[in-house]
């Protein structure tokens, strides 16, 4: 189900996948935002995802309630420059969808 939900962010379909999401979401990431609902969500799509981000899923490990993803995402910044980074996302399910994300995310460093 994850993999579907991403597939549909790297094709632009933000609706798409927001329809894996519970309507109250909580989107956490660590050390910088959290965001409540899909409303919030779906601003930060907008914001941040001006154009589809990339990701690469290096380990998908399932457990109970619980996915956890780990890879790469590549970004376009508010310059307009490809970034990447490196992800951990930790997904709690309710009900079958994506409800509660710990996101940590580092700045790879430039070659």
């Amino acid at each position: 189900m994850l993999e579907s939900a991403k597939a549909a962010i790297a094709k632009g379909d933000y609706e798409g996948f927001l329809s894996y999401c519970t309507e109250d979401t909580v989107w956490n990431f660590i050390g910088e935002q959290v965001l409540n609902g899909k409303d919030a969500v779906r601003k930060y799509m907008d914001e941040v995802y001006a154009e589809p981000p990339k990701f690469r899923v290096e380990n998908l490990i399932t457990e109970g309630d619980f996915v956890v993803a780990v890879g790469k995402i590549n970004l376009k910044n508010k310059e307009g420059n490809s970034v990447d980074y490196a992800y951990c996302d930790v997904w709690r399910l309710r009900d079958g969808k994506l409800h509660d994300l710990k996101a940590f995310v580092v700045e790879e460093p430039s070659a």
